[in-house]
């Protein structure tokens, strides 16, 4: 699902709405006091340190304005960077280069602050077994790079959609009935439309543990905030028959304490609706 849901067709298309969003009918500011055939250099730089995140974005965008760009790439995707060093150069006609800044600059401030937080959790994480996975808490309409920033940073997607995994949130078995009524259905309603998706369950006590494991039905049981102790208990419940998953009240502050608990996987949110934009400016070198 990976792959397609960051196809050149989605990224593209992302691309090409942005644009509309920012551009409209034309950057009239460029326009009137840029010559159609002035040329020169213009650089990225960093007013901040992180993890660089979106460089084949930023790419994709200049070359959409125009395919005759060329760039100098000074650091690597997912590589550190430090406040005043220098990111990208950009040569060519200096018009497609001003009129792509802003959202070049948007696009790579969020993504590499989205990576450089993803990546403080994943340190965190060294020695465990467990993986962090980020959540659908994205921004409307940028889902597509938050993930691919939390994939830069060296963590796990989650779920793309609503439409690649069930996932039985505490409102979804609320109204069904319970979790064993739930996750029938669910069987029922996968076997009918002829589809393979991986079921999931929220659980809040112990007993919705054991619940769901005994359906023999689910692939992921999400344990929603537990402490760390119960967590503990919960995973010797699980004992492998499917995978774990901690979600809820997770910090860089605790996540190593969940980890330790034994779960497969924690979910943070937080990765990406809490990251702090990374401040990028670009400058002319002539």
């Amino acid at each position: 699902m990976s792959k397609e849901f960051f196809s050149e067709e989605n990224i593209n298309y992302f691309i090409q709405e942005a644009l509309k969003e920012d551009v409209g009918e034309g950057d009239h500011t460029t326009q009137a006091v840029i010559p159609s055939d002035k040329t020169g250099e213009l650089a990225i730089i960093s007013k901040d340190s992180g993890i660089l995140a979106g460089l084949d974005i930023a790419k994709r965008i200049f070359a959409a304005l125009d395919r005759n760009l060329t760039f100098t790439y000074e650091k690597k995707e997912g590589e550190d960077f430090k406040e005043g060093e220098t990111l990208l150069r950009i040569q060519g006609k200096i018009k497609p280069i001003l009129i792509g800044e802003r959202l070049v600059l948007n696009c790579l401030q969020r993504m590499s602050g989205i990576a450089t937080l993803t990546r403080q959790v994943v340190e965190q994480l060294e020695g465990t077994n467990c993986k962090v996975l980020d959540t659908r808490k994205t921004t409307p309409n940028f889902r597509l790079l938050e993930k691919l920033a939390v994939k830069i940073g060296g963590g796990k997607n989650h779920r793309f959609g609503l439409y690649d995994k069930i996932m039985l949130k505490d409102n979804h078995i609320d109204q069904a009935g319970g979790i064993t009524k739930a996750v029938g259905l669910c069987k029922e309603y996968l076997e009918k439309k002829g589809k393979s998706l991986q079921i999931e369950v929220e659980t809040r006590t112990l007993e919705e543990v054991e619940e769901a494991i005994n359906t023999n039905l689910v692939d992921i049981i999400m344990l929603d905030n537990m402490d760390a102790v119960t967590m503990k208990k919960a995973v010797t419940i699980i004992d492998g028959k499917c995978k774990s998953e901690a979600s809820g009240g997770i910090t860089i502050k605790n996540v190593r304490e969940v980890a330790e608990t034994g779960v497969d996987y924690i979910s943070m949110g937080s990765i990406t609706y809490a990251a702090r934009a990374l401040d990028l400016s670009m400058i002319s070198l002539n």
